[in-house]
């Protein structure tokens, strides 16, 4: 056989098998398919490519591109078993027709696991020992009419280790055990079985229960495989790794084994038909149920990785696209107790001007320095925001803060700020890229404050696992985790869309078709020569080809430029569109732009021509009515009970105030400002029944909530939004 013959892939089929999934046409899935294997990037595609696709938007893209890299990946692997088996020699072609024929990935190596290079096992010794024979002769189940000593003896060779007839017997049965347990009906029925009926079984290791605590409810728990939810598997999974639980799979062995024997052992008739059964419950217990548990198990994890995993995207998603305060002089504070608090003051530009420390917390308490010091950075700045860290001393650092406020009449916003992830980014080369003669702690206070002028442009700066809006993120496959916040942190910068003048080298690397080499480019080309004017200088940017240009000129704004599309969302490509518009109404571009009246006086299908289609001209049209429109929500501030500082300070029955920081699929957590964040169980969301927390609520919601519960030994604290409504 050629190489050629060993080709797995068939593109057209792929496409009609994506298209049948998603239940949208073949022209559709082709054209996308297309689009995606030319470089095209999912933003540009879907903003940008609409007539192509017939408008697929970027979840469906993200369906294609990850169904095409699945379809290519099995084929591969088709390809190197059928290469594999044929260098065997074993290559039937029925063989053949089935691996081609097969689109399951768990049969596919169930159908290869004969063929697999062999590891030691039972059946390798009795093989070497040359029992294949009788290993034969048994599964055949043909009558012989010899008595078992006949049969057996020959297969006596103390030199092989066959010491008699009983050790010829249980090697050959050895043999046919295996065989019998890579049988792929079997295990299909198995896992079938199992997935259906089996049980998830938890409890807790002998003298481990101290240590296991917050395991409790899995130290004697039982769940029907189809109904554990993902949370809870990957928390009888987090138990098990730290060597505190045990956790398995169980079945009804008797129904299963009231099953098998007649399929495999089916001649009742054969001399050796005890020792079949006997070999059916081994190769069942010693073989089929550990390999099945394996299996059932990784399909579970696969799941919950993939529901945990789109959980922590969409919290990702609303805390890059939190309200950002605005370009206002800010000052960002690092709050502490014995090392004090650091105040950095940075511009409407983000632009780092003062810091500062001050002791206004214990042991140090020097509440009139501070507010001396503080008081003269408010007004030498002329500061309009304070960002203060939600970390240690942070609600003693608000309670300072809000004070001077209020005996100065100052106006100003104190707003509390996450520092998930701060002190990763200070102490990261960027940072010391960024700022590096400052010390640490002054570029956390410096990053808070970035926060909360813009979240987007700062956590873009952080590995997104650091930001603290998942649960169980080291647990889940890490390269797929990696790969979904990649192309959220994308998808957000894209659709916010970003200033290519002020814009760092870590947002600009998210920009589609940028990356992070050419974001240093850009960065060191604007710093040679100046502000860009327009988008197409960003041609004269080193190995800016006109592939990356296409894929990010949409998303790149440039504002006070010489063209007045340049800061909205219109690409390059259709500029002349614009000024065709421009020219039926008798007006300039610039008199065009951001002029809602006039752009309602023009109708779409006016301007469709071979190279643009109706969508792209009614997008135009809305961008043209409202141009770089930030899709951003309006920045509101939570206001935290005065007094409130610490769990002690809680008492069951109070009306809270809090900031939503995580969404899960049992509930969701708020920030009440006493340092540890309440549980808002699902049950507890809403006064109608929810499916999903994420329907109701979202990070970044400010909410009002009643305190159920507060168990200050195990630092839990439950709430309830639907009797605060």
């Amino acid at each position: 056989m050629d190489e050629k013959s060993f080709e797995c892939f068939d593109l057209a089929q792929t496409i009609r098998e994506i298209a049948t999934a998603l239940r949208v046409y073949v022209e559709q899935i082709g054209a996308a398919v297309e689009l995606l294997d030319e470089g095209n990037t999912i933003p540009f595609i879907a903003r940008y490519r609409k007539e192509a696709t017939r408008g697929l938007d970027e979840v469906a893209l993200r369906q294609i591109e990850d169904a095409l890299a699945r379809a290519r990946e099995l084929a591969q692997r088709k390809t190197t078993i059928l290469r594999t088996i044929h260098e065997q020699g074993q290559l039937t072609p029925e063989l053949q027709q089935q691996i081609r024929s097969c689109f399951d990935r768990q049969l596919l190596e169930t159908l290869y696991l004969p063929f697999k290079p062999e590891r030691r096992t039972r059946a390798t010794t009795a093989r070497e020992r040359g029992l294949q024979p009788l290993a034969d002769l048994l599964m055949r189940q043909e009558k012989l009419n010899l008595s078992k000593a006949a049969v057996l003896k020959p297969y006596v060779n103390l030199e092989k280790g066959v010491a008699d007839e009983a050790a010829a017997l249980q090697g050959a049965c050895d043999i046919v055990a295996e065989q019998w347990s890579q049988h792929p009906p079997l295990r299909q029925w198995l896992i079938e079985h199992a997935s259906q009926q089996g049980v998830i079984a938890s409890s807790v290791k002998r003298g481990k229960q101290a240590d296991a605590s917050k395991f409790e409810m899995y130290f004697d728990h039982r769940e029907p495989v189809k109904r554990v939810p993902s949370h809870r598997l990957l928390a009888m999974n987090r138990g098990e790794a730290e060597g505190l639980l045990k956790v398995s799979l169980q079945l009804d062995d008797d129904f299963v084994l009231a099953n098998i024997k007649p399929e495999l052992a089916h001649n009742r008739q054969f001399e050796f038909y005890p020792e079949l059964l006997t070999t059916v419950e081994d190769c069942y217990e010693r073989l089929l149920l550990p390999a099945i548990e394996s299996t059932v198990f990784e399909n579970l994890k696969s799941k919950a990785d993939e529901e945990a995993i789109a959980v922590f995207a969409s919290n990702l998603r609303e805390l890059l696209l939190a309200a950002p305060a605005g370009p206002q002089m800010t000052i960002g504070v690092d709050p502490g107790f014995r090392t004090g608090c650091k105040l950095a003051v940075v511009d409407g530009t983000g632009k780092f001007l003062a810091n500062t420390t001050i002791y206004p917390t214990p042991p140090t308490s020097d509440l009139a320095g501070a507010r001396k010091t503080l008081l003269a950075l408010i007004t030498k700045y002329d500061a309009k925001l304070i960002a203060i860290g939600n970390g240690t001393a942070s609600r003693e650092t608000e309670a300072f803060v809000a004070g001077v406020i209020k005996d100065n009449g100052l106006p100003i916003t104190q707003v509390k700020v996450s520092e998930s992830g701060a002190s990763i980014y200070s102490a990261s080369e960027l940072a010391a890229r960024e700022y590096p003669d400052l010390d640490l702690t002054v570029r956390g206070a410096i990053s808070i404050a970035h926060r909360l002028q813009d979240p987007l442009a700062e956590l873009v700066k952080i590995d997104p696992k650091s930001i603290g809006v998942g649960q169980y993120q080291h647990d889940v496959n890490q390269p797929l985790l990696r790969k979904s916040l990649d192309r959220e942190v994308e998808s957000c910068v894209n659709s916010v869309g970003v200033d290519v003048n002020l814009a760092s080298a870590s947002l600009l690397a998210h920009v589609a078709g940028i990356g992070p080499k050419l974001a240093e480019k850009i960065v060191e080309f604007r710093d040679a020569n100046g502000r860009f004017e327009t988008r197409a200088e960003l041609g004269k940017v080193p190995k800016l080809g006109r592939k990356a240009f296409e894929q990010a000129a949409g998303f790149l704004r440039i504002r006070d430029g010489h063209q007045p599309l340049d800061n909205s969302a219109v690409h390059p490509e259709s500029y002349y569109v614009v000024q065709k518009m421009a020219a039926k109404l008798g007006v300039t571009t610039k008199d065009l732009v951001g002029n809602i009246a006039l752009a309602t006086r023009l109708q779409a299908a006016d301007f469709v021509d071979e190279k643009i289609g109706l969508p792209t001209v009614q997008d135009i049209l809305a961008e043209l009515a409202k141009p770089g429109r930030d899709p951003r929500s309006e920045f509101k501030v939570a206001k935290f009970a005065e007094g409130i500082n610490e769990l002690k300070d809680l008492k069951v029955g109070m009306v809270l105030e809090g900031v939503i920081t995580n969404v899960t699929k049992f509930g969701a957590f708020v920030d009440i400002g006493v340092h540890q964040d309440g549980l808002i169980h699902v049950s507890q969301l809403a006064n109608t029944f929810v499916q999903d927390p994420s329907e109701v609520v979202a990070v970044g919601d400010v909410v009002r909530v009643k305190v159920l519960e507060v168990d200050l030994d195990r630092k839990r604290i439950a709430v309830s939004r639907k009797q605060a409504m």
